[in-house]
């Protein structure tokens, strides 16, 4: 089976991704397992660009396949934001917890209406060569609650309230999300949808 390392130094992400993955067989490593892994600078001003560099670099870096992904919030009173700079809005060492202060000083009294909000993911694969071989993106749809509610889950999680469901993402726990997530769609695609060479 393709030996695939996921290009993600986030631990909450790589859990996610390699629980997504568990069905497919595919044997996977993590950045942290790899000493000679590089760092990525994430100047793309898309998800899309963003996971593009992260596997073209690092695979051909490595000479490894490698599954990279970007991926954030976008709110639409805010125009987007904080998209491509979900993780550090509130600063480029910002916590979480940060992130999502900003987020609500952002919003401030904006009613339901027009908290409305979107997670992306973005899925890049790339050959040992660095070539693109496959590209998936998933989105989940949601609206910015007005407090940080539940226990699971990272990034903004705690305020992007399902509205099926009533609940936030850190209200519904992993099970849940991985159900019904921006990754799980983008993961889902990709195992649909990619045949791995004879050779990988």
């Amino acid at each position: 089976m393709l030996g695939l390392v996921l290009g993600t130094h986030n631990a909450k992400k790589l859990a996610e991704m390699r629980q997504l993955l568990a069905p497919s067989g595919i044997t996977v490593r993590s950045l942290a397992e790899l000493p000679n892994a590089i760092e990525v600078a994430e100047t793309g001003t898309t998800f899309q660009e963003n996971a593009q560099l992260k596997a073209v670099q690092q695979a051909q870096h490595l000479g490894s396949w490698v599954l990279a992904e970007d991926s954030g919030l976008s709110v639409n009173a805010l125009a987007g934001r904080p998209g491509v700079y979900s993780a550090r809005y509130a600063g480029e060492q910002a916590t979480d917890e940060e992130n999502n202060a900003k987020l609500l000083e952002e919003l401030g009294s904006t009613p339901d209406a027009g908290r409305g909000a979107f997670y992306t993911c973005q899925l890049c694969l790339a050959n040992p060569a660095g070539e693109v071989i496959f590209e998936a993106s998933g989105r989940c749809y949601g609206r910015i609650g007005w407090t940080p509610a539940g226990e699971h889950g990272f990034g903004y999680d705690p305020l992007f309230i399902i509205p099926e469901y009533h609940r936030t993402f850190a209200q519904l726990g992993p099970h849940s999300k991985r159900a019904i997530s921006h990754r799980a769609r983008a993961m889902a695609l990709l195992r649909r949808d990619f045949r791995p060479p004879a050779d990988a």
